[in-house]
Formats: C-alpha cells, structure tokens, sequence
C-alpha cells in the first residue's frame, strides 16, 4: 500500500493514469474514495494522484492542533516525495480550502485550479445555517450509518434520492468502509473553522475554476460568488439543484467541465 512518510505524519495516496498531474483532495471528514466518479474518467486525461488528507482515511491520525496551512504543507510533502514540480489541483469542500492554501503559498506548484463546493472562510464567508450544521456534525449517539443516512439530503438532490436508488445505496456501502474518529474529525473542524483566505486571495496567480451546486446547504453557493469575485483569474460554474455532493451526482458533467478547462490551461 502506497504511503509517505513525512516528518511527523504518514500519508496514504494512490496514483492512477498517464498525463499532467492532477493533485485531487477530500474534504471534511471523508477520504479519496468520495472521488469514486472522477478518477477512472479523469485518470484517461491525467495523472491523478489521490490522497487522504491528515485525519481522515488510511493517513495518520495524530491526536494534536491540525491547521489547513499545515494540511497543505503535508501536500507538497507529498508532491516533493513524487518528485512533481507542480501539479493541477482540485479540491472539494475542506478540500479546497486546502487548495487555496496550497496555491497562496507555493504558487509555482500549482499550474491550474479548481474549487468545489468551498470557501474562503472567516467573516467574508456564508456560514451553514446553524440547523443544518447539527444535523451534519452532531451524531447523538447514532451510528455511522445513521449519520451517513441521516446526511443524504445534504449530498443529494430529492430527485436523485428518489430516482437512483441503486446508486445511492452503492455510495453508502462505499462510504461506510472507512470511518474517521471522532477526535480527528474535530481536529479537521478546528482547522477549518481557523482558516481564512479572503484578503490574499486578489494575490491568487493560477487560473481557477470555481463550481458549485446551486442547492448547496452546506457550504452555500454564494460562497463560489464570493471567490470567483476576489480570484483574478476565475470563471464560476453553476450546477442547477446540486447539493454538496454535486460532483458524484452530476459527475458526467462536472468531469467533462474539469478536463476541457485544465486543457485549457496547458494549452496556454
């Protein structure tokens, strides 16, 4: 099993595919496996190099202060242990607070840039509304499962819900597989609630897609308003009635939009 030992973490990634690479992180709580839709069809176009970030999945758990800025660090750990002088990125939810902090701060690592479903954080940004972050981060006493069946109507449209079934029982045995604990799901909440990004974000240099679903409760679709307003080199990217988990229910489209626009940038 593929891991990196960085100085005070161990870090678990695969790679799959031929092409420029592509660096794809996960957001709060879950692992590289919630990107089940994008790597077989992106792998065909790049490099895909998955990861687990610190706290979640196969990586290491330590049980002390996590920061997104050290998250990214554990990032370019991981790209210096590749030897990838840069890389395209794409980041999903917590994922790409952690992208923001990776292009702010290594900008010469990062050739192009997509954030999903995210957030500059701090008091520019739209915060969950208070009911949905209890039913979200508050599990009661519930199982995982409980609390992954509880949360579909944050992923999910209802017409997907109601319409594939099959798909979104898949999705729950997929996501049950790996559990994160409960500390180290705090340890990422604190790091998520410390950061902040919008005052730099004028000084952001890659060219920067920013997508979002229009439905999104949990990080609000103004949040992608916001963004691509304070991003020089941005264009933002609707998708009508999608949720949080927008990218897995609406994969066909939103992975043709990723490979034309990172195209794009390597063609320029």
């Amino acid at each position: 099993m593929p891991f990196v030992e960085l100085q005070n973490i161990k870090l678990y990634y695969e790679i799959v595919g031929h092409g420029p690479p592509l660096l794809m992180l996960m957001g709060l709580r879950r692992d590289h496996t919630w990107y089940f839709r994008q790597a077989p069809e992106l792998a065909r176009h790049f490099q895909v190099i998955l990861m687990d970030n610190r706290g979640a999945g196969q990586s290491g758990k330590p049980d002390a202060p996590y920061t997104i800025a050290g998250m990214a660090e554990d990032t370019i750990g991981l790209m210096d242990a590749l030897g990838l002088a840069w890389a395209h990125v794409l980041g999903v939810s917590m994922g790409g607070c952690i992208a923001q902090e990776l292009a702010l701060g290594f900008p010469q690592r990062v050739r192009g840039l997509v954030l999903a479903c995210t957030t500059c954080g701090g008091s520019e940004a739209l915060t969950t509304p208070e009911h949905i972050m209890r039913w979200y981060a508050d599990p009661e006493g519930m199982s995982p499962e409980e609390v992954l069946r509880r949360n579909l109507r944050i992923y999910f449209s209802d017409r997907y819900l109601r319409e594939e079934a099959g798909e979104v029982e898949g999705f729950i045995q997929m996501a049950l597989k790996d559990q994160q604990p409960v500390f180290a799901f705090k340890r990422q909440m604190d790091a998520l609630r410390g950061f902040a990004s919008a005052s730099r974000l004028p000084g952001l240099a890659p060219p920067t897609l920013v997508a979002t679903g229009s439905d999104d409760g949990l990080i609000p679709p103004e949040n992608s308003l916001i963004l691509a307003g304070l991003i020089p080199d941005s264009s933002l990217m609707m998708f009508p009635q999608g949720r949080h988990c927008f990218f897995i229910e609406m994969a066909s489209r939103f992975n043709k939009e990723i490979t034309s626009f990172l195209h794009q940038v390597d063609r320029a």
